[in-house]
């Protein structure tokens, strides 16, 4: 009987413990493979004030040093050489008065007076449908086309937008962006690539068969990659390409306007087509969600480029809440990555399949495609 009931106390404490690793096991799933996006943005928000702290320490540190040096001498300056610059004074950027006179045979310049800079962003959610009224002035041509007519677009930009059941945040996007592309005084378009099916989201495949759409319409020269959840603060963010592919969203509210890494690269990112058709393309071969704009720097820089980034706090960018669950983590990202160099001549545009369903609304043209691997074979390397 005692022995019995040593047995009984025993399974019962097996079987707590067995509930117990049971629980935090599939808790641990839940956030590496079910909700990344949650997982990740704690690992960012920690690692960010890691990174604050380590400025902060660093600035403290040079103002110590700068006061130290005025004192010590005798030039009249802050500076111990006499030079009254420094690599921590952001330098003023000028941009054109607000009389400048456009000429319509000219290029529209740059850095334009109605670049006003930081921009009101509001999140409230409103059906599509109430964007006909607030754009009834805007001149948009259907299909989301627009054209500056008092002056020639420095660029022809193709805005290409990845996209599954974000239909609350959509105009959120188009309510911001469009009028900014507008002061830029850019030729532009919006193209929405919807991805169909039951197969994890693909985000490089959508923006490659959103490539090849776009080049159907215009022969655009310039690309922005851009999800659907990323809000500009401000009109300053040229969204024209440059001789070097470039990462907008520098600084995004929900890594507290920091990095997580020098290499990232996702959110909003621009290259030329010419650019674009020499790195091949996004990968195809990343499924769920992770790497793919990883990999996209790895093609970047294979290829001889650089990544260039808006100064100051001109990359600023807040991110739309979501209400949904986000995509599964796609766990095979970091082989994929490990052979990036050997895959780039094999995977992106030359081996890239589809059949897309089209159609065109008020703002912007609806590509609709349903996405499985065997669109996009990958010979062996």
């Amino acid at each position: 009987m005692l022995s019995l009931r040593r047995l009984l106390r025993l399974s019962n404490r097996s079987f707590l413990a067995f509930i117990f690793f049971f629980s935090m096991s599939t808790t641990c799933l839940y956030f590496i493979y079910v909700a990344p996006g949650i997982a990740n943005t704690y690992f960012f928000m920690v690692q960010a004030q890691g990174i604050m702290l380590k400025n902060n320490v660093r600035t403290i540190g040079q103002m110590i040093r700068l006061y130290t040096n005025k004192n010590s001498t005798l030039n009249g300056t802050d500076y111990p050489d006499g030079n009254n610059s420094s690599e921590y004074v952001v330098q003023p950027t000028t941009y054109l008065p607000e009389n400048f006179t456009y000429s319509v045979n000219l290029a529209c310049p740059e850095r334009l007076p109605s670049m006003k800079g930081p921009i009101e962003v509001n999140m409230t959610e409103f059906p599509l449908e109430e964007l006909e009224i607030k754009f009834k002035q805007l001149g948009i041509q259907y299909g989301g086309h627009w054209r500056p007519s008092d002056c020639q677009p420095r660029w022809k930009v193709a805005v290409l937008i990845p996209f599954r059941n974000r239909h609350e945040h959509l105009p959120i996007l188009l309510l911001h962006l469009t009028p900014m592309l507008q002061r830029q005084r850019l030729q532009f378009a919006f193209y929405i690539i919807e991805q169909t099916g039951a197969q994890p989201f693909n985000r490089a495949m959508l923006f490659n068969v959103g490539f090849r759409e776009a080049m159907k319409d215009l022969d655009w020269d310039c690309l922005v990659f851009h999800d659907v959840d990323h809000i500009p603060e401000n009109d300053r963010n040229y969204y024209g390409c440059t001789n070097m592919p470039r990462h907008f969203a520098a600084k995004l509210d929900k890594y507290m306007y920091l990095l997580p890494y020098n290499e990232f690269f996702g959110g909003v990112s621009g290259l030329t087509v010419e650019q674009f058709y020499k790195i091949n393309g996004f990968p195809n071969a990343f499924w769920g969600w992770g790497g793919e704009d990883d990999d996209l720097w790895n093609r970047v820089h294979f290829a001889g480029y650089n990544v260039t980034r808006p100064e100051g706090e001109i990359g600023k960018y807040k991110s739309i809440p979501h209400h949904h669950r986000g995509e599964v983590q796609f766990l095979g990202r970091y082989k994929l990555l490990r052979y990036s160099k050997e895959r780039q001549h094999l995977d992106g545009l030359n081996n890239l399949n589809y059949t897309p369903e089209v159609s065109i609304s008020s703002f912007y043209k609806n590509i609709s495609v349903n996405l499985h691997p065997e669109l996009a074979p990958i010979a062996d390397y």
